[in-house]
């Protein structure tokens, strides 16, 4: 009788490499968990034919996860679209426009970091000014003709990212944000909860002014399903990789209710599920929901569920791992640069789903 792979512990040496690490030294539990991801995203996921999303949300980019991991998967194609927390793009500008950022202690005094006008995020701290004058260039990029309009997230992202693009050259220090990395990639950036971030506070306080910058949060909804429908009708697969939880997923996953429940067009879910996170299931939350769960609500193919791996674990360490085995293990992809394809995509879906509601 076969129980499952058998378990063959060997001693680790000095010269072993992330993709070994992962292959014949992940053994179990959360460990196993980890190895079943990177696996399943290097063999399965970033094959062609399968439209990768990225659900990020928490504090990521202030650890330089943005630039290490997540830019170096955008540039081999193996990442299409992106949901994220406004606030993970805001501070991922940071140093784009030269600012430091500083790995501390979380064991400080509090009120002696505020006396000194010392921003604390766990256990990175920087000064106040870094997010002052942020504020001024974002404020100075958001007065220019071109954001003088209503527009989604993901539009709004790409402009900002040939600014951040200018400045890093500019500075020449070699950092690359998330931003840029999308602009140049054609990679669409959405923001499920824009006004939820100093980028949306910042387009707020200047429609006080007159300004006409202003989010289309339904383009957005529509853009997202748009893309996961078109890359199922296509004869492709979608799928996602969610890092935490909260907004981002939930955004990310509601693309097949939508396609299915509110548009009324035939699906089954995505095809690929991983997730990072720290979330209990027993509390009922988002962040915590399984695919299994998921599945219920037409979220995930019920055919797919053993392609869907949850991992109890911090992005801050799964992240890493996973970009290193992936680009050790998987070749590059074309650019999909579904950025430039957004309006053919829609154009698709709501001709489909008018001819649908022609129909009865």
């Amino acid at each position: 009788m076969t129980y499952g792979v058998k378990l063959d512990p060997r001693p680790i040496t000095g010269d072993l490499s992330v993709r070994d690490l992962v292959d014949n030294h992940l053994y179990a539990y959360n460990a196993a968990r980890l190895r079943e991801a990177c696996q399943l995203f290097a063999r399965r996921i970033a094959q062609p034919g399968v439209t990768v999303g990225l659900a990020l949300s928490g504090a990521l980019t202030p650890t330089g996860l943005g630039t290490a991991a997540l830019v170096p998967l955008i540039r081999a194609g193996m990442l299409d679209w992106i949901i994220s927390t406004g606030a993970n793009l805001y501070h991922d500008m940071h140093r784009s426009l030269g600012f430091e950022l500083f790995g501390s202690t979380p064991f400080t005094n509090d009120v002696e970091l505020r006396e000194n006008k010392i921003i604390r995020i766990y256990d990175i701290l920087f000064h106040q000014d870094v997010l002052l004058e942020s504020d001024a260039f974002v404020r100075a990029c958001l007065r220019g003709e071109e954001f003088q309009a209503t527009m989604g997230t993901a539009e709004l992202h790409y402009k900002l990212g040939k600014y951040t693009k200018a400045r890093e050259a500019a500075l020449g220090s070699g950092y690359v944000s998330i931003l840029t990395a999308a602009h140049e990639a054609g990679v669409p950036i959405y923001t499920s909860s824009p006004g939820d971030s100093t980028l949306g506070m910042n387009v707020a306080a200047l429609s006080l002014e007159g300004n006409r910058c202003r989010f289309d949060v339904e383009l957005d909804v529509n853009e997202t399903t748009a893309i996961v429908y078109d890359a199922k009708r296509s004869g492709g697969q979608s799928a996602v990789v969610i890092a935490g939880g909260g907004s981002p997923k939930n955004f990310i996953l509601q693309t097949e209710p939508q396609i299915q429940e509110v548009l009324g067009l035939d699906e089954k879910g995505h095809d690929y599920f991983i997730q990072f996170t720290d979330a209990r299931p027993d509390t009922g939350g988002l962040s915590g929901a399984t695919p299994s769960e998921a599945m219920t609500w037409g979220k995930v193919d019920p055919e797919q569920l053993p392609d869907t791996v949850v991992c109890y674990l911090d992005s801050t360490v799964a992240l890493p791992i996973l970009t290193a085995y992936t680009l050790a293990s998987a070749a590059a992809r074309p650019l999909k640069r579904l950025y430039d394809r957004r309006a053919a995509l829609l154009a698709r879906l709501t001709a489909d789903y008018l001819a649908r509601s022609a129909e009865g």
